[in-house]
């Protein structure tokens, strides 16, 4: 019998018979863990099994192919935000990407730190500016974490680290302004807030999601998962008619 306790965000839940869930959460410790709660899909449960909820768990397998059970303690609560419609949107995206572009088993304390910190800046923000660009960094960073992130730091044409403008959709690499010459149609803008950190502008911060966008569909997602993607166009959606 192997045993795991650790403080974990809840990051997807799925019913599994009549009464039981079987849920994803995300653990410094072990990365993306599965487990079945019995009765999660009670009453008293589902306010505690909700996406970025931060909870207690404990989870018990007799082998290490075996699914888990998993008791949980609630530790604390973002059910508020998802009456919210910009809240409940980033936090159903953040969850839901994770928890379906993570590996099993393999922790990420890196990722683990960086969920947390979006979330809390979901729920602490009074405007979507003060989350939205951690959002987006939050994207890249998974994306590097898994193997396919992007060299921001010099142009892959001069070598130069000012003026970068671009970024090449087929590599990944930056490119300055004077690089990309007559190719500028065929590159996606870069964001200054990117390689330069601070906060941006809501144009910059749309530009970083269609950038981030671009490598999440090149590397990560095919067709089949159009479902997951659905979550974050209803974010971006979201987002543009907040600041329109």
């Amino acid at each position: 019998m192997s045993t795991l306790a650790a403080t974990a965000i809840v990051c997807a839940v799925r019913a599994h018979g009549e009464h039981g869930a079987i849920v994803r959460a995300l653990t410094q410790e072990a990365g993306l863990t599965a487990g079945y709660v019995q009765g999660g899909r009670s009453s008293r449960m589902r306010p505690v099994l909700m996406p970025g909820n931060i909870v207690r768990a404990t989870f018990r397998a007799r082998t290490a192919d075996q699914l888990a059970s998993l008791s949980v303690e609630l530790e604390h609560s973002r059910g508020p935000l998802l009456a919210e419609p910009l809240p409940s949107a980033a936090i159903d995206w953040a969850c839901a990407f994770t928890a379906v572009s993570l590996p099993e088993g393999h922790p990420y304390p890196a990722l683990y730190g960086a969920l947390g910190a979006v979330l809390d800046a979901v729920e602490a923000a009074p405007a979507a500016r003060g989350w939205a660009v951690a959002m987006v960094r939050y994207e890249l960073l998974l994306l590097a974490e898994l193997g396919f992130g992007l060299d921001l730091a010099e142009c892959a044409v001069t070598g130069a680290r000012e003026g970068l403008a671009y970024v090449s959709p087929r590599t990944g690499r930056a490119v300055t302004e004077e690089a990309a010459g007559l190719h500028r149609d065929r590159l996606l803008p870069l964001p200054a807030f990117l390689t330069e950190g601070g906060e941006a502008g809501w144009a910059d911060i749309l530009a970083g999601f269609d950038v981030t966008g671009h490598f999440l569909v090149q590397s990560l997602f095919d067709p089949r998962r159009s479902d997951v993607l659905a979550a974050r166009e209803r974010l971006i959606e979201r987002l543009k008619r907040a600041v329109a």
